[in-house]
């Protein structure tokens, strides 16, 4: 088969790779038709996040096809349309996946939209409802909130009855999450001390002065002070990327007076056990929001694979609103 190759200056081609392993009685073998790009994806290509003992090397923790072949025990026939959160080799024309890991698509999904979601919807619920135990009503602020994973958490936050706020790169990002749900926006931009004094001003008020409940963040390295300054008595924040970097200093005092958690979280690593456990849950309660039209998959450009050094280069820039989709050749 074909798939992308990581060359050892990172440098990126589509060529031949080895066929997936046939799937064994709880596994499905899927021809690919559409996959996704996540941040995991240029840091694995740099060096900095390599695939866990098992996974299959080839980029790529998502994707869309069908069923080729299906395992006895897998719940599945060949044919099925389905979406699927991967571990690795989602940036190839076939790819073996637990059958506990793949959601099969309504009728309307398009493969395009449907390998924007299984990430992205992992990821919110996950750290939302299991790792921040969001309750009813209360508020959430989302660093980034125009990546894949911030437009998924406030539409999925606004069905929940949490109210958002999002910080974004630009005024039109802001926007666009105000369209799809958020209560408000900031556009980042750091005052002469290096903090986001505008940023804070505003989660106060958002927040009537207390405080948000459950911070998500992608972000941290500098910006860590600022979220959990953010954060109200009993406040969760919830790390999830560090995208400006892996060390901050934190007033420990305050975070012990304030009985505020910093909980660090990642999704590939999870067992496939608690993987299928999550995407059980998003079946039953997440899924029939795409088929019934109350979330939709936002798909910010969909290139096709031969063009995944122009996806990740977009990405790397963050110039993205939601999600860049990848499709295979036909």
């Amino acid at each position: 088969m074909k798939a992308v190759l990581v060359a050892a200056d990172g440098a990126l081609t589509w060529g031949e790779a080895p066929e997936p392993a046939p799937p064994g009685p709880d596994e499905i073998l899927v021809d690919v038709v559409a996959t996704a790009v996540n941040r995991a994806d240029l840091l694995q290509r740099a060096g900095r996040y390599p695939a866990p003992p098992g996974a299959s090397p080839i980029l790529g923790l998502e994707a869309a096809g069908v069923v080729r072949q299906a395992g006895a025990g897998s719940g599945f026939v060949p044919g099925d349309r389905v979406a699927m959160l991967l571990a690795g080799g989602g940036y190839a024309e076939r790819v073996t996946c637990p059958a506990g890991h793949a959601l099969r698509l309504p009728d309307p999904m398009s493969f395009t939209d449907a390998a924007a979601l299984p990430e992205a919807v992992t990821t919110v619920v996950v750290n939302l409802v299991g790792e921040a135990a969001l309750a009813p009503g209360e508020r959430v602020y989302l660093p980034a909130g125009a990546s894949g994973i911030g437009t998924m958490a406030v539409q999925l936050c606004r069905i929940w009855g949490n109210p958002t706020w999002v910080s974004c790169g630009t005024a039109a990002k802001v926007a666009r999450c105000v369209a799809l749900g958020a209560a408000g926006g900031t556009v980042r931009a750091a005052g002469s001390s290096g903090r986001w004094e505008a940023l804070i001003k505003d989660l106060r008020a958002f927040s009537d002065g207390r405080g948000v409940d459950v911070v998500l963040d992608p972000v941290t390295g500098d910006a860590l002070p600022d979220a959990l300054a953010s954060l109200a008595v009993g406040g969760r924040l919830v790390v999830i990327g560090v995208m400006a970097g892996r060390y901050a200093k934190v007033d420990l005092a305050k975070l012990m007076v304030s009985r505020q958690r910093v909980i660090g979280s990642v999704l590939r690593s999870r067992s496939d056990a608690e993987k299928t456990k999550w995407i059980q849950w998003i079946a039953a309660r997440v899924w029939p929001s795409f088929a019934d039209g109350s979330a939709q998959a936002l798909v910010d450009v969909i290139l096709p694979i031969t063009e995944v050094e122009a996806a990740h280069e977009r990405m790397q820039d963050d110039l993205n609103v939601g999600k860049i989709v990848l499709t295979m050749p036909r």
